[in-house]
């Protein structure tokens, strides 16, 4: 493939490593696109862009990661499995921001501890996929094989329009861009406010205990707002003007967000990483540490906060690994049942020899009835070697079955089944999960209804309902009627942090809360 000449480091890289250097290794999940002169001048386009992200954003994440790596944080992880171009709406945007919003706050009032929050948003669009072809049957029942849909920054959805495009790279760099305009112009206009708790609908809950535990955080939630607001320890309560007024932000309408995507097309992913400056406070706490050499820049990816490299792409010879290794950024790693404790540590030697501090995030998807086979064995491994990470549990990619109507989904009972398993694990090992990450929507059909994709939840939808408002072509997310989210897996993680926090103080050790004791199996 041909690109753009590579941007030479100011601070002298050693190892080889380049934006480019992937070029010399295999790449899985490859595009071939059939105008190699086409692909050469959107990707010199992109390179010309402005950033998406800036490096204090980058160095700040690291920062909240680090926190969540010593225990101070905890990593939600949340949004689509693919995002589509035509789902770039404001409404999308701003139900999908709601949920994850309303799901962290509480996550803190189980946890009682800050909730680092990335979302799978503004850049999203290609997905990997088991077969470069599919076969496809037309209405007059002739069955063809055509490219498989590899996401909207690659082909088109229809089976006429397939073939790899580069100008859709440029789309999504624009898609991208208006979606985290808008996401930072929610944020900083009181979209994030804490002060309307009870305002959440619940509309959606068929399980009346699951109303009433949910109204009884909720219901706590505005009873501690309100003693902020009587006791003036939130500014913008008392003797202050609203941010639409010319008043400060306050600690309760002001939240970071950060974006993420799986680096798959490392074309893109190429064009849009720079040479930065390092900022100077990050410069000055690695000179105080005696960290040699203090570098004063560094290459980023600008076009997201935090990328992972997928189950599929993280061979340790390959391409994906090659690119990965050099950027700055916090990076996530798929692990599955098929990666051996051995090829884990070998990986994270590669991608972080310096063993530095909130760098990597390690997302386990083995499924609910692999996980106790496999966890363990990785925890271990990990440990023994010394490296810092983050671990994160992924319930959706490992639970994926096909219905009896022939729709790809996943139950909710397994998502929970795998959450649960991890909790254990991870306790029983001297571990902690650090975070989770979760496919989830906040996307209505042209009815209005949310969509239909996840067996069981606080829906309680059946197969027969899965049909209803199926409409993803990567399915199987959790799904809400907005602004209410997958209610049970909330109120799971709440109640298990909630009671880790009482034991903790009592001299019994911790252990997870079963999924038949918290009242949600």
């Amino acid at each position: 493939m041909s690109s753009p000449a590579p941007q030479t480091p100011s601070n002298g890289a050693d190892d080889g490593w380049s934006p480019s250097s992937w070029r010399s290794k295999p790449v899985a999940q490859p595009v071939i696109y059939p105008d190699e002169t086409k692909l050469k001048g959107v990707l010199e386009k992109i390179q010309k862009l402005p950033p998406l992200v800036s490096p204090g954003e980058i160095e700040r994440l690291r920062h909240q990661l680090t926190q969540v790596q010593n225990n101070q944080a905890f990593l939600l992880h949340a949004g689509d499995c693919a995002e589509s171009f035509e789902a770039c709406t404001q409404e999308n945007i701003s139900n999908k921001i709601g949920l994850i919003l309303s799901f962290s706050l509480i996550l803190i009032w189980g946890a009682r501890m800050p909730i680092v929050r990335i979302g799978r948003i503004a850049g999203q669009y290609a997905k990997p996929r088991s077969s470069p072809t599919e076969k496809i049957k037309g209405e007059d029942g002739t069955v063809t094989e055509v490219p498989s849909f590899r996401g909207d920054n690659v082909n088109g959805l229809s089976p006429n329009d397939r073939e790899p495009d580069p100008q859709r790279l440029l789309s999504a760099y624009f898609y991208s861009t208006t979606t985290l305009n808008y996401v930072r112009s929610l944020l900083a206009s009181g979209f994030a406010s804490l002060n309307h708790p009870r305002d959440w609908s619940l509309n959606h809950v068929r399980s009346p205990a699951l109303r009433n535990e949910f109204e009884t955080i909720s219901n706590g939630l505005a009873d501690a707002i309100d003693f902020c607001r009587t006791i003036g320890a939130e500014p913008s309560f008392v003797g202050g003007a609203a941010f639409e007024r010319g008043g400060a932000h306050g600690v309760l309408s002001d939240v970071d967000l950060y974006t993420s995507h799986e680096g798959l097309m490392l074309d893109y992913e190429e064009a849009l990483t720079r040479y930065l400056p390092i900022p100077n406070s990050v410069v000055s706490a690695q000179a105080s540490r005696n960290q040699a050499p203090v570098s004063t820049s560094a290459p980023y990816n600008t076009s997201a906060h935090f990328l992972w490299v997928g189950d599929r792409t993280r061979q340790l010879t390959g391409a994906h690994i090659e690119y990965f290794r050099g950027i700055r950024n916090p990076i996530g790693v798929k692990v599955g049942p098929s990666m051996k404790p051995d090829e884990l540590v070998q990986l994270l030697d590669v991608v972080n020899p310096s063993r530095e501090d909130g760098k990597i995030t390690l997302i386990t998807r083995y499924g609910a009835d692999k996980i106790d086979a496999h966890l363990a064995g990785h925890i271990e491994a990990v440990q023994s070697s010394g490296h810092p990470v983050i671990w994160v549990c992924d319930p959706m990619h490992g639970n994926t079955l096909t219905s009896s109507t022939g729709l790809k989904t996943r139950h909710f009972t397994t998502i929970v089944s795998e959450v649960t398993s991890c909790l254990r694990i991870h306790t029983e090992c001297g571990s902690r999960l650090g975070g989770i990450s979760l496919e989830f929507t906040g996307e209505l059909n042209e009815e209005g209804f949310s969509v239909t994709e996840c067996l069981g939840g606080s829906m309680e939808l059946s197969e027969e309902q899965l049909g209803l408002r199926y409409q993803n072509p990567s399915p199987h997310r959790l799904t809400t009627s907005p602004p209410s989210p997958p209610l049970k897996l909330w109120l799971f993680f709440a109640l298990d942090y909630e009671r880790r926090l009482r034991v903790m103080r009592s001299p019994n050790p911790p252990r997870p809360l079963s999924r038949a004791a918290s009242g949600l199996a």
